[in-house]
């Protein structure tokens, strides 16, 4: 299994988690059964997954500060769980290069969102690599 594949995994469980607020293992589980995956994809996903149930408002916060008052209750779901993971992965996960954390999360918002989505999740990563970085653009 690719990371992408992976990656598509977690964005499937934090999805669900915005509804629920709560980590879900049976469902984490379920994925996991998954004979393609191997041991480097499970570790990845079960790590992504907690960290981002882990550090949610944390993360909410830095995504509702980069939505220009855009306020999170508005941010269409799925590209919300694409923003947590993205976001998640920018500030959390120092082995995935920042430019592919954001290109990632672009291309699961162009399979998942609105055909605004990938600019909106594109910009709002942008900006807090941007702060992360130091950089005042």
């Amino acid at each position: 299994m690719s990371r992408r594949t992976a990656r598509e995994t977690v964005f499937k469980l934090v999805f669900e988690y915005t509804f629920y607020g709560v980590k879900n293992d049976d469902t984490l589980d379920l994925f996991l059964l998954d004979s393609s995956l191997d041991e480097d994809d499970q570790n990845y996903i079960k790590s992504s997954y907690t960290g981002i149930t882990e550090h949610y408002d944390e993360l909410c916060a830095i995504i509702e500060k980069h939505s220009n008052g855009f306020a999170l209750s508005r941010i269409y779901r799925p590209d919300l769980a694409v923003l947590l993971l993205g976001s998640y992965e920018l500030i959390y996960c120092n082995k995935i290069p920042e430019l592919v954390a954001i290109n990632e999360a672009v291309m699961l918002a162009k399979s998942y969102g609105t055909e605004k989505s990938f600019k909106f999740v594109n910009g709002i990563l942008a900006s807090i690599l941007n702060e992360k970085n130091g950089d005042n653009k």
